[in-house]
């Protein structure tokens, strides 16, 4: 019964109940442990198969200060559509979750410390400056989470120059987008875990 029961624990998915601690001031940061799917795949979707708009892969590697790959990072991120909104998930009753619309997803990074999604480009915001942007956050399982610095596209014009080359938190965010042969976005993105967070002394003390 006991090892029917643990199966049963871990196949069910996490809702609000938040097992890590949220390192510094985050609105709504409790949004990634809603729906999280107990193992989530190591390439995930973030807009399903057929979503409007340009199709994109990031591909990335989780790594510790040292660059050494590590593996079972959970890797949350959400996004805008081709738009530049949000789009509503009707069946989402959390309201922190629902601020983040249905464009969501979790990858867990495999023994090489890789990881993935399969998305849409998004959009900035409308009538804005704002540029494009994917927003990323990091669960390391039974230590802490927190939000990065989002991806965002080298080539969007809206980008500032200043930010081309910033080394924020969890690493520079900044990608170049190239198309393949299939005209599908292609773009490299790792995390370095920890980097340039005050508070990461904090992570599972």
């Amino acid at each position: 019964m006991k090892r029917i029961a643990l199966a049963a624990a871990l196949l069910a998915p996490l809702h609000a109940v938040a097992t890590e601690p949220v390192l510094g001031a985050c609105d709504g940061c409790e949004a990634v442990f809603v729906g999280r799917p107990a193992a989530p795949p190591a390439i995930a979707r973030i807009a399903p198969a057929g979503e409007a708009g340009e199709p994109l892969q990031w591909r990335g590697r989780t790594l510790d200060a040292n660059g050494k790959p590590v593996a079972g990072i959970v890797v949350y991120a959400y996004q805008t559509d081709a738009s530049g909104r949000y789009p509503r998930d009707p069946a989402q009753d959390d309201a922190a979750a629902r601020r983040h619309g249905r464009l969501r997803g979790w990858a867990l990074s495999n023994a090489q410390g890789r990881f993935g999604f399969d998305t849409i480009r998004p959009a900035g915001y409308p009538g804005t400056s704002v540029p494009e942007h994917i927003h990323v956050h990091v669960i390391e399982p039974g230590r802490c989470t927190y939000y990065i610095d989002d991806v965002n596209f080298r080539d969007d014009p809206r980008l500032k120059a200043s930010s081309t080359s910033h080394d924020g938190r969890g690493g520079s965010g900044v990608v170049e987008a190239k198309r393949d042969a299939s005209g599908t976005w292609q773009v490299e993105r790792d995390i370095v875990l920890g980097r340039n967070l005050p508070d990461y002394a904090r992570c599972g003390g």
